[in-house]
This record gives C-alpha cells, structure tokens and sequence, in this order.
C-alpha cells in the first residue's frame, strides 16, 4: 500500500465510518460506491469520470441532503455534507494538493465525531483514525521516499508521540471560559424519561429499562438508601385520569426551615430532552444560572438537556414550613374533576369523617392500600376513564403511580391539599467509583401533603404495599417476576462487577476529561499548591511548559542526528592539518600532496618531515588496504610531531 491515494482513501473512508449509524443509508452507499471504484481505478490506472459527470454527482448529492435535512447547517446536516463532498472530490484526486484536501475532508469528519459523541468506547477509534490520518500525511509529504505501510505507521507513531505532552499540557493549562470543552449538543437522541404527564401505567415503560438516568457522587456523608427520592416533575392538575404539570409558576412558593444534615452532591444527568433537573428531596436553590426553582420545588432549566450535565447541589431530607400555604397554592392542590371518581370521592368523605386529623387520615388512608387486598405488579390491567375507582374497587393491582395517584385524589376529596411528585428513588451504588447510579427502571412517584404547621409531608404509599421496593435495589424487589435478561446478567457477581468497574470508567471519563472546565483547572492549581489560581496563573504556567516542551524536542531531535563512524586516520590527519597551520594553514581544496608542495615552498625546514607524513596518509587514504597498526603508527608518529613556529 505505497500509492498516496490508497492512504487518503482508508483515511477519509474510516472518517465516514465515525458517522455510518447516524448518516442517511444513500449517502454511507455513495461513499461506499465511490471509494471502491476510486480503489479499482487507482490499481488499473483507469481514466477519471468527466467534469460534466462529477458535477452533476456533486449536484445531486447536495439536493439529496437538503431534502434529508431541510437544511445545510447543524452537525447532522454538515456531516452529511461534508461526507459527500469528499466522495465528489476523490473522483477528481490527481496532485498532491487534491490528496491533502481529501485528506482533510477526513480529519474534519473526525473532529465532527468528537462533537457529536465522546464516550469512552469511541476513543480507541478516535485514536487509530489519528495515527492513520498521520501515516496518510506522511506518505503524501514524501513521495519520493515510497514509504511502506510500517515505516509510515513508525513515523507517525514518533510524531504522536513528541505531540502527546504539548497536547496534555493545552488541555490541563490553557484557559478557558466557563463551561464543557465541547461546545455543540448532542444529536438530540436521548434516553426515555419521565414526562409532563403521568397517566397509571405510564411508568411501566421506564421500569423496564435500564439505561442510566444520572449519577450522584456525595461530598461527605451520604444519607440512608431509603432516603434518596430525586424529585423531578411535581403534577397538580388532574382529569380524572391523568396528571399533567401545572405551566407557569403561578402560586408563591413557600418559606422552609432545614432541619438535620445538610447533604453536598454532585449530579451527571444524562441527556433526556426535558428542561427540568433533578435533586435530592429538597435542595436549598438552584445550582447555577439559568436554572430556576418553581413554586413547587422543582429545579427548571431555560434549555432542555441535551447533553451531559453535571452540577452540584446542597439538599435536606428533613424539612418544614415556616408560613402557611397560599389560597392559590391551596386551591391548586384541592382541585378535582367534577363526576369523576365518584366512589373514591365518597370513600374520601367517610374517611376524613372517622379522622378528622389530617395525620390520623394520612394512616388510615394507607392502612387501605395495606390490609385491602391490594398488590404491587409491574402488568397492571388497564383502568377505565374512572381511573381511580377502578383501582381501589376493581383491579386493585398497580404500582406507584396507581397507589400515588389513588392516595392524592383520596386526599384532596378529603379536603387535604395534596400532590403527585414524580421522580426517582434509590440507586444502585458503584463502590469501585464511589457513587450511585440512578437508573430509568429507579422511576418512582409519590405524594405530598400539607399538614399546617409542619408545611408539604413525604407520603409513599407504595412503601405500605411493597416495602421491599423501597429498601432494595429494583431488580431484587421483582421476586417471584419475570425480569429481562439484563436484570437477570446483573445478579450475576462477575458480571456486575465488570458492568460497574466499566460504568466507573466512564463517569471518570465525564467528570475529568469531558466535563474539565475553568472550575476544574484551578482545583488542580489549588492541589498543585497554588493558594490564588486566575487565568493569568494559566497563561504563565502554560508559557513555561510550552517552553520546557520545546527544550525537550530539540533535545531528544538533537540525540538522533546520526553520528559519523569513528575514522582514527581522519582524526589523524585533521591534528596533522592543525599543527602544520602554524607554518602555513591548508585551503578547503588542496589535496595532501598540494598542501605539501605549497608548505616546502613556506617553510623548507618544515618540509622534509612534513611532505613525509602527508605522503604517508596519501598512501593510507587513497592506497591499497593497509593494516590498522599502520594507522597507528602514523597517529602516534603525528602526535609526536613538535613543529616551531617559523620567525616573523
């Protein structure tokens, strides 16, 4: 494989295969066509399609992705692009100028696949693209030299290797704004999560899958397991069948005193496509700017996430209000539909008329759900448009967004405010990297209640049905059910701990190479013993490595200067030329004969020991093979040589 356009094609080949799940099926097969007759063309030195031709392939691949994307611009749509008009472009790669150009094509598909997935699997693929794209240059760069394809990789190789700490030290040292090292979105593709809305049955989607929601590392002392409830989406408005959020902040959110320990902690939240964020319980405010907290405790983003999104926040898990609820707020949370659920709206009123307490009906309400014949499943049948007294009268079969919903609608009726929080609970804990990772199949909802005096009160009434959902991780809480075949690998040891060391990798990929930010340059100034970390501390530090960098290069490119064999009759004779100067120096040109000749004519006394040496190295140099102890003796016979220095 010595032909340039061979290496320029495997380079901008392998740059389309980075994007051949997320190209349209026309474009990977043109690039596929066009690679492949460029290959046979090039091997049979076959003729080039005319102009007329690539133009009009060129026309239409460019119509094709407008009609694919409605668009040119987004990094899909650029993909695509640039992807095609490379394959247009290798039809016309004659000069070394047109192999760099394709060549480059390549390169910029690389770049476009670190923006739109950086994930730890894909790097080794990143890694051989970039030796390959470097071996190409290097054929193309020296043509005369018909590199092979290991002297090529062996070159490149070296040269990675020299660019490696440079690289290491821009990503540690140069100063940067706040925020991710890559700047554009991702696809757009995210994972199934919660929703605006919870209709009994809604959830099961989720519990059945378990791709990662987010990841929490705690900062200090980490509460008990029971403890972690993620609050996402909190739903107020209810049709008698489903729940919805109420849009717009439109009630005053009330004041709270924390009680107990304060918990720091840090989430990675997966892309999800929703604007809202999620925190342990209650977090004391928003963790940064542009995210809000509603009237109801819940953190809203201006932007959805569609990428990776870390952030740290401050919770208690005890809590309660100092004021009381709002006419609005209280007015919100009492609403119901008029002529719907009318058997559960007179249980309510029986209820709330043997327990006048708000508490004392908070338990009777669960002594229900406990001693009613009632049964946590994940295949409940489907409930009629009477949602609620199908539930508790009929099938009486669910699960926490049966026993959430059917709890807060026995509330409200009862005259209690009361609300569905969705959200997540527990997770399962990495102990190789030290944090918990929340999973879709960790969905959950629950219920709030205002009590007076003591503010909005956690109430899960599933925990009364099925404990072991609450203090068990999800897949151990469904014995005696079917479970797919990843819940079913998961209890194996070996395979779990392989699962968790890889998810381990993975989030440290995300914490310190994916999400390195301004912030996290000056902690590692700060653990370097750099009390004031700036920018300006940045700049120098990076100035003084760059030129340590440099140093080292010129060294280790110094030590590999390839050094001349040692010629003991060349040093001979070079401290033979140097003691002669002092009579007369020898010019570049002359020969040992010359040289004597024009120094019998300076010095006669010098000439009779002088024309004898330089005749005796002639015939060393130029004469037939001698024995190295005749090189010795004329050395020795120079350095015993004593010439004075002729008189002015």
């Amino acid at each position: 494989m010595n032909h340039p356009v061979l290496w320029v094609i495997a380079t901008y080949v392998f740059g389309v295969l980075l994007h051949v799940d997320r190209l349209p099926w026309w474009s990977s097969a043109a690039v596929g066509a066009i690679a492949a007759w460029r290959v046979v063309a090039t091997l049979r030195a076959a003729p080039m399609p005319s102009a007329w031709l690539r133009l009009g392939l060129g026309l239409a691949l460019l119509l094709a992705v407008l009609a694919q994307f409605n668009s040119f611009t987004g990094l899909s749509a650029g993909t695509a692009l640039l992807a095609s008009m490379g394959a247009v472009k290798l039809l016309e790669t004659r000069t070394r100028r047109d192999q760099f150009i394709v060549l480059g094509v390549g390169v910029f598909l690389l770049i476009a696949a670190c923006l739109d997935r950086q994930s730890l699997l894909r790097v080794p693929l990143y890694a051989a693209h970039v030796w390959l794209a470097c071996a190409a240059m290097a054929v193309i760069a020296t043509p005369e030299a018909a590199l092979g394809a290991r002297r090529a990789f062996a070159t490149s190789g070296r040269a990675i290797a020299y660019a490696l700490p440079i690289a290491l030290l821009l990503f540690l040292l140069f100063p940067r704004v706040q925020g991710q090292i890559w700047a554009l979105p991702g696809s757009g593709a995210g994972v199934t999560g919660l929703a605006n809305e919870m209709t009994p049955g809604a959830i099961q989607s989720l519990s059945e899958s378990d791709e990662p929601a987010f990841r929490v590392r705690f900062i200090g002392a980490r509460p008990p397991l029971q403890s972690l409830y993620w609050r996402g989406p909190v739903l107020h408005e209810f049709d008698g069948y489903t729940w919805r959020r109420r849009q717009g902040q439109l009630a005053r959110r009330t004041e709270l005193t924390y009680l107990g320990a304060a918990y720091r902690y840090r989430i990675t939240l997966e892309p999800h496509e929703q604007n809202w964020w999620f925190a342990l319980d209650l977090p004391t405010g928003p963790p940064q700017a542009g995210v809000f907290m509603t009237f109801d405790y819940q953190l809203v983003s201006i932007q959805p996430v569609s990428r990776p999104t870390a952030y740290e926040l401050t919770s208690h898990v005890s809590y309660r209000s100092t004021e009381p609820l709002s006419v609005l707020g209280r007015r919100i949370d009492l609403q119901l539909p008029e002529e719907r659920n009318p058997r559960s709206l007179r249980l309510a009123q029986e209820l709330r008329s043997q327990h006048p307490e708000p508490r004392a009906l908070i338990a009777a309400v669960l002594e229900l759900f406990r001693s009613g014949g009632f049964s946590y499943t994940l295949t409940p049948p489907k409930l009629d448009l009477n949602s609620v007294d199908d539930f508790l009268f009929n099938t009486r079969r669910g699960f926490c967004g049966h026993f959430a919903s059917a709890f807060v609608t026995l509330m409200r009726a009862a005259g209690v405010p009361a609300r569905v929080v969705t959200g997540y609970h527990g997770g399962e804990w990495n102990p190789i990297g030290g944090y918990y990772i929340v999973r879709q199949s960790d969905a959950h909802a629950w219920a709030e209640t205002w009590i007076d005096g003591e503010g909005w009160v956690r109430v899960d009434p599933t925990g009364v049905v099925a404990p072991e959902r609450l203090t068990r991780g999800f897949f151990e809480g469904l014995a005696g059910q079917t479970i797919n075949a990843i819940g079913g690998l998961r209890n194996l040891t070996l395979l779990s701990r392989i699962s968790l060391s890889w998810d381990a990798a993975n989030t440290w990929w995300k914490d310190r190479i994916i999400e390195f930010d301004l912030r996290s340059q000056f902690q590692l100034l700060s653990k370097l013993g750099i009390s004031e970390p700036s920018v300006r501390v940045l700049a120098l530090l990076l100035a003084a490595a760059l030129m340590l960098w440099l140093l080292w290069v010129g060294i280790a490119f110094g030590l590999q200067r390839p050094r001349r064999p040692r010629d003991p009759l060349a040093r001979a004779y070079r401290e033979l030329c140097g003691k002669l100067a002092r009579v007369t120096p020898r010019e570049p040109h002359e020969g040992p004969r010359s040289y004597a000749q024009r120094l019998a004519s300076c010095s006669p006394a010098a000439a009779e020991r002088a024309v004898a040496l330089l005749d005796r190295y002639a015939e060393l140099r130029y004469g037939p093979p001698q024995a190295a102890e005749n090189t010795a003796s004329f050395a020795a016979t120079v350095r015993r040589l004593r010439l004075a220095r002729p008189p002015r």
